[in-house]
């Protein structure tokens, strides 16, 4: 692409976007871009403090049950006590909670710790997701939602880089510098954000329809795209779970996986936003039936790769399907979601990926332990065939999508007065 075609492609896609959307934006870059923890800590808790590798796998797993328990109780405050004190108490949380499990020596408390951190860090992400949907404009949403992955992907792949270098020379330099980069999200939350929840229009529906957590699960829709959530998840998880060990027993190295699962990273960063210019005004049905046959097939295609060369190609192919994915996933929760319930809904499909964070590792070392890893991968495409056929029935019919703006000048005064 020429210069100036790539020049006009980018402020296409980054234009037209509200002064506080790319503030929340520069929240979660910053969020990600100190991420440090969760990329060391198998090592911290088996190389550092000497712990069984069954203990960090409990560890791990007590981080994700935080993360499941909190989605629904972080929706639930997105709507009652609003997005931006929501996202205050998490991040704030999640500061002290990380900085905390870098002191704490007995293997009891670092278990608790780690539920904490778990619980805190995934608290934020109703709020964030609900409060993008409030500030953007319906057709711009799909943009929004993608342009977010783009910067928690770069963040990620940038401080996961950065973990190695730092765990070299101090474990606790790292849980301190996560600690204080999250804190930082907290002030940018505090100095340039306004509360988003759209208080009139939630107040009349609320009166006429309130919406609980029963609200949501009797949607039965709803429900099912969370199913179908669930389902994807389970397969995009693999990519960490599964993959690593089945290579390890195929005889590659652990440098081999690196390299491997390295372009997964590199592709959404480069990816991601020109993908975006051609699937953001798409039909989300055709684009969630086609994610879920890539993201299924990526990784039974694993099954016939006997190189790291060609194991990389089945990874371009779920990445693809993640690329397109995860903000028309997240674009369709909006869609489908009462104004004045957005934080419940986005709750529950958070849950969704929680869920899948600790039911993947169970299910994937039963299969590879008892069948062997060519059937897990078998089982991935049918899993995402399910998927597939799952959205293509449930999404007929889509509802139109709702537009509650805020206001940019109160928005602005409310962020100047928290300043």
């Amino acid at each position: 692409m020429p210069p100036a075609a790539l020049r006009r492609a980018l402020s296409e896609t980054v234009s037209g976007l509200p002064r506080a959307f790319w503030w929340l934006w520069t929240s979660t870059l910053i969020n990600r871009l100190g991420a440090f923890v969760a990329t060391f800590m198998a090592l911290y808790l088996t190389l550092d403090r000497g712990y069984s590798a069954s203990y960090a796998g409990l560890v791990a797993a007590l981080h994700g049950l935080g993360g499941v328990v909190a989605s629904l109780g972080a929706g639930v405050l997105t709507d009652r006590l609003g997005r931006r004190p929501t996202l205050l108490v998490a991040q704030t949380s999640t500061a002290v909670s990380v900085a905390a499990l870098g002191f704490v020596r007995d293997p009891v408390s670092i278990a608790g710790v780690a539920f904490l951190v778990g619980a805190a860090s995934s608290a934020s992400r109703p709020a964030v997701q609900a409060m993008m949907a409030d500030i953007v404009r319906p057709e711009d949403r799909v943009r929004a939602f993608s342009l977010n992955y783009w910067a928690i992907n770069l963040g990620f792949a940038v401080s996961a880089m950065a973990a190695g270098f730092i765990a070299e020379s101090s474990y606790l330099a790292g849980f301190l510098i996560e600690a204080a980069m999250t804190l930082a999200c907290a002030v940018v939350v505090f100095l340039k954000l306004p509360e988003s929840r759209p208080e009139q229009a939630a107040k009349a529906a609320a009166d006429a329809s309130p919406v609980g957590l029963g609200t949501v699960l009797r949607d039965g829709r709803f429900m099912g795209v969370v199913g179908l959530s669930f389902l994807v998840a389970l397969i995009f998880q693999q990519g960490a779970v599964a993959l690593p060990v089945a290579m390890g027993q195929a005889g590659f190295s652990p440098a081999d996986y690196g390299m491997v699962i390295a372009v997964n990273g590199v592709l959404i960063v480069a990816l991601q936003i020109p993908v975006t210019r051609v699937i953001e005004h798409r039909d989300p049905r055709r684009l969630l039936v086609v994610s879920s046959l890539l993201a299924g097939y990526g990784f039974g295609l694993t099954a016939f790769a006997g190189s790291v060369g060609v194991i990389a190609l089945t990874v371009c192919v779920w990445t693809l399907a993640e690329i397109v994915n995860a903000p028309t996933q997240t674009g369709l929760v909006v869609r489908l979601s009462p104004v004045h319930g957005r934080g419940r809904y986005q709750g529950m499909y958070t849950m969704s990926w929680s869920v899948a964070a600790l039911v993947a590792p169970l299910m994937s070392g039963f299969v590879i332990d008892r069948y062997g890893a060519e059937w897990l991968w078998g089982l991935s495409a049918v899993i995402g065939t399910v998927a597939g056929v799952g959205y293509a029935t449930l999404m007929r019919r889509l509802p139109a999508e709702t537009a509650v703006a805020v206001e940019p000048v109160a928005a602005e005064r409310t962020a100047s007065s928290a300043a």
